[in-house]
């Protein structure tokens, strides 16, 4: 599901991030997003309770296009195994972490 927050969309996630459909679903949403120039994109991952490598990779790489394009992409309310595997591979500290989604909307400001 997308909201949108002034110049901010908010993209509320579910299932997993995997290789297969799910990773196709997300892969097709994002690209999408990124052809909204003036978007801003806060993931919402609290109903997110798998990302395998395929989708850490989809993470990451979506983070540098949206960079590259000076855009922010940040992440909301990561499900406890999803936080669990950001600190272990490191990228709890390259991501923008919120558990409060109008402080993850300022902080875009």
């Amino acid at each position: 599901m997308q909201r949108r927050h002034g110049k901010v969309v908010i993209l509320d996630i579910y299932g997993a991030i995997s290789m297969g459909e799910s990773k196709e679903k997300f892969v097709n949403k994002m690209d999408s997003l990124l052809l909204q120039q003036e978007s801003n994109v806060l993931l919402n991952l609290s109903g997110i309770n798998y990302v395998d490598s395929t989708g850490i990779g989809e993470l990451v790489g979506y983070m540098s296009k949206f960079t590259q394009n000076n855009r922010h992409l940040k992440i909301l309310k990561p499900h406890e195994r999803v936080r669990k595997l950001l600190n272990i591979t490191k990228l709890d500290t390259v991501f923008e972490i919120f558990e409060d989604e109008e402080e993850a909307v300022k902080s875009f400001n």
